[in-house]
């Protein structure tokens, strides 16, 4: 059944984002995230030991969003055009959480959204084609409350008809620092988020992913987005469980039964239909640094769990005794 208000819909369509609120519970989050501080080797108390802005985290586990926040599935599945179009692995979240944890030299500055410094669009695992199905929408659920300034994610909606340009443009693909496929630096360059960063600094529109714990957000797969200093130096924990396709975005539909991310594409180019258009080359899987560094956090949260698992053994032990 749909769950999407006509208001959300529209939302959707003009804007290229909507937020389900309370789509899951407090009391589920804290579950969720409760062995977060001992993973990151630090002590939630203790500022000093918040050696790191952000850290993106590799996942143990995974749980079903289906059952764990159904009312954001539904949606995620109504903005993709049917369940039946999105990739049954897509159901499965993981906890690779993303804390925010600001840095004491930026705590009460706030950076102005256009200078921040990493821009990009998600999916560094494949190169980019228009209708690339790996990356069918973008999703960050909360799993604290971010208020204003808290390193709530910024996004970018004037971005979206840039983005979705630059890849009309290039049939041939690009990488996922939009260098198009037969440019010298084509793969090569995957620190540079140069061509992200001067399309933000081309923008006026930002919106910062702020709301209560529970709340998730549903963009378009080309929104341009940036993780925000965290001046108020406030725990901030997301996730983005990627979405995928089935089939690739099609946009020339003989019946017109276009999803809700596929009109707000067409949308954003001025088209009613692409006809003709097609890539015009493999598509390719890419492996981003991202996880080469993640399995080595991997590890390193393996043995401060491990620890924590035999020293409470341990007590439990004593206290036999």
């Amino acid at each position: 059944m749909p769950v999407l208000t006509p208001e959300q819909k529209e939302h959707f369509l003009t804007h290229g984002w909507v937020k389900i609120p309370g789509a899951f519970t407090k009391e589920q989050s804290e579950a969720m995230i409760k062995n977060v501080w001992t993973r990151l080797g630090m002590d939630p108390t203790d500022k000093s030991t918040w050696t790191r802005l952000r850290t993106n985290m590799p996942h143990h586990s995974e749980f079903d969003a289906s059952e764990f926040a159904p009312r954001a599935w539904a949606a995620i599945c109504e903005l993709c055009g049917g369940e039946d179009r999105v990739h049954p692995q897509t159901k499965m979240w993981k906890d690779s959480w993303i804390v925010n944890l600001g840095t004491a030299e930026g705590e009460g500055k706030r950076v102005p959204p256009e200078n921040l410094p990493e821009w990009h669009v998600d999916g560094d695992f494949f190169i980019h084609y228009l209708d690339s199905p790996e990356q069918g929408l973008l999703v960050t659920p909360l799993f604290t409350d971010i208020e204003p300034n808290g390193g709530g994610t910024m996004i970018c909606p004037e971005a979206i008809p840039k983005v979705a340009k630059h890849l009309y443009e290039h049939p041939e693909g690009v990488d996922p620092r939009m260098t198009p496929r037969g440019e010298e630096n084509f793969k090569q360059n995957e620190r540079c988020l140069k061509w992200f960063n001067d399309c933000a600094k081309s923008c006026s529109n930002f919106v910062e992913a702020t709301g209560k714990v529970g709340d998730v957000y549903l963009m378009h797969p080309l929104m341009l987005h940036a993780p925000s200093d965290n001046s108020l130096r406030r725990v901030r924990i997301i996730t983005n469980p990627p979405v995928s396709l089935n089939e690739p975005f099609n946009f020339n539909r003989e019946d017109g039964n276009y999803s809700l991310v596929e009109q707000v594409t067409l949308k954003k180019l001025g088209k009613e239909r692409l006809e003709g258009w097609k890539i015009k080359a493999p598509r390719e899987d890419v492996v981003p640094l991202r996880v080469r560094i993640q399995e080595a956090m991997r590890q390193a949260e393996l043995e401060r769990l491990a620890e924590i698992e035999q020293r409470e053994k341990g007590q439990e032990v004593s206290a036999a005794a």
